[in-house]
């Protein structure tokens, strides 16, 4: 017998022994709005003692992705309009959803099927159980638009092996799935036609087995990472001290990869490639998520009301298309020695926690 309450952004559901939460904008590629955030705490905290529920399900509609992130255009809308904070009640909303997935005493499986960057990030990396498929494109792609990443990716990113965690912070880069789980972003490997006979294991599985085993009955090898073979270069050149002498050793390479990765840092924001790095390396020292998403928070909220790349980058990509964003400043060059420090340091007019 299936409960259903029905939500227009998230479906929300039992089957079995399994509490489901769905994300219901297929067409957005269920990007994350703030009211289906509060749905999916809402949830959370319902099933939290909630005895028929023993498993909860994260996963997404439609077959584009679980989550392509947060709703920047909206962001861009409330900075520009004045509404600054709107922007940081949503991102006080959405990383205390992170921590509670994270620290959900039944286990959370998220399906990160097909696209899941960003927000999805924040949904699927912290579950107990995290599975991808043949169609999965992980990111943490925000310095595309001038911005830094958060939702507890920086906390991801800086327990990836070797220096990958500031490649992919800086670059923006897509994992497929066996690269998601050689870095830590995943657990499992189970194929998308798979995926409806595993839910229906996880709702209605009789014996007292639990979901990791579950799992592992549905499990496969995915075809092996590219990663180690660029390992050498990569770790050579992100465990520079800055972004422009990360960007001279690229040059100084002499590979085909180092180049393009090279070139591509030179497109993108200097400010944001630096709070990037600084915030990837502040992560990697600290004690757990809730500490990483302070960090991001403090940055975040720096971009929000004191710096202007992002809303120049969410217009040239998203608003405008003109692809052609003024980045403050307009080269790596001519960052300051240490421009990661103003958004380190910077205090929100309200706690994240």
């Amino acid at each position: 017998m299936t409960d259903s309450i029905s939500a227009p952004s998230v479906r929300v559901r039992t089957e079995g022994a399994l509490g489901r939460l769905t994300l219901n904008r297929p067409e957005a590629i269920n990007a994350l709005d703030l009211g289906m955030i509060e749905q999916l705490a809402a949830a959370l905290d319902a099933w939290r003692d909630d005895t028929d529920v023993q498993i909860v399900l994260i996963d997404g509609e439609g077959e584009r992705g679980m989550c392509a992130g947060g709703d920047v255009r909206a962001l861009h809308g409330q900075i520009v309009a004045g509404r600054a904070e709107e922007s940081a009640h949503f991102f006080r909303a959405e990383y205390a959803l992170n921590a509670m997935i994270a620290e959900y005493p039944k286990p959370v499986v998220a399906v990160a099927d097909g696209i899941t960057m960003g927000g999805g990030i924040g949904l699927a990396g912290h579950a107990a159980i995290r599975i991808v498929t043949e169609r999965s494109k992980l990111a943490m792609p925000e310095v595309r638009i001038g911005f830094t990443p958060d939702v507890g990716g920086t906390w991801l990113l800086g327990r990836a092996p070797g220096r990958f965690g500031e490649y992919f912070g800086l670059t923006g880069a897509t994992m497929t799935a066996a690269d998601a789980i050689d870095l830590g972003f995943a657990d499992h490997f189970v194929p998308s036609q798979r995926l409806e006979a595993l839910r229906e294991a996880l709702a209605y599985r009789a014996d007292p087995t639990g979901p990791a085993e579950i799992v592992l009955l549905f499990d496969e090898t995915p075809e092996p990472s590219a990663l180690p073979a660029s390992r050498a270069w990569i770790d050579e050149a992100f465990s520079a001290p800055t972004v422009a002498e990360i960007v001279s050793r690229l040059r100084a390479r002499g590979e085909t990869d180092a180049a393009a990765c090279a070139d591509l840092l030179e497109t993108l924001a200097p400010t944001g490639l630096a709070v990037t790095l600084d915030a990837v390396r502040e992560a990697r020292g600290m004690p757990g998520l809730r500490a990483a998403l302070e960090g991001e928070y403090r940055r975040v909220l720096w971009f929000v009301n004191e710096h202007p790349d992002l809303v120049e980058g969410i217009r040239a990509q998203l608003i405008d298309k003109d692809r052609d964003p003024k980045w403050d400043p307009r080269t790596i060059a001519d960052l300051d020695s240490d421009a990661g420090a103003a958004a380190r340091a910077y205090t929100p007019r309200h706690p994240l926690f």
